[in-house]
């Protein structure tokens, strides 16, 4: 990180695959934080239910203490101002407003590190993330390995059948994918057998 500390704040973006280690990256960096005693503050969205309710926990079991808010509103309202760092997990999942909160707060001199999903189960860009991006001072592209062939991955592909943007889960309904192994109608798929094979 070439940023220079001091009063002006910035914004960091840890983005990519599921299980490429974003969370991990993010609880790194809080941590080293943390262990130069500046004040953090930790957010995650209430959706995420998946290990802990109270904690940002990666796929590796690293665990970092979290408040859980249901979107960018709640969690603008609930940062304490005497905050230095504000750590943010799962960022897709607390709507396009997180932008301009991450905006706010890094003109106030604070440090925002974000770290979310780039591309949806389809592979389009999963919003806000893009514009995050584009405001971002820092940008970290993670990338997993692909569980079919072993290759570098960028895609997030989901095993279960369902059309929603949004389903909560880890191993079993997704896997990460490289670009030549990545199904975006794979789960489209599946829901289309589910229905038309009797009991």
């Amino acid at each position: 990180m070439n940023v220079t500390k001091g009063t002006i704040g910035w914004i960091e973006v840890i983005c990519g695959p599921m299980f490429s280690g974003k969370s991990e990256e993010l609880i790194r960096r809080l941590r080293r934080a943390e262990i130069a005693r500046q004040r953090v503050q930790i957010f995650k969205p209430a959706i995420d239910r998946r290990y802990a309710q109270d904690q940002i926990v990666s796929h590796s079991d690293l665990r970092i203490r979290s408040e859980a808010v249901s979107n960018a509103a709640e969690l603008q309202a609930r940062v304490d101002v005497r905050a230095e760092v504000i750590g943010v997990d799962e960022g897709q999942f607390l709507g396009p407003e997180l932008v301009e909160v991450a905006t706010r707060l890094a003109d106030m001199g604070k440090r925002v590190l974000i770290a979310g999903l780039d591309t949806d189960y389809l592979g389009r860009p999963f919003h806000p993330m893009p514009e995050l991006l584009a405001v971002a001072d820092e940008i970290m592209k993670t990338l997993a390995i692909c569980m079919q062939c072993g290759n570098p991955a960028k895609h997030t592909q989901r095993l279960v059948a369902s059309s929603d943007l949004i389903v909560v889960g880890a191993e079993g309904m997704y896997e990460a994918r490289c670009r030549r192994c990545f199904e975006p109608n794979l789960a489209a798929v599946h829901a289309a057998t589910a229905t038309t094979i009797p009991d």
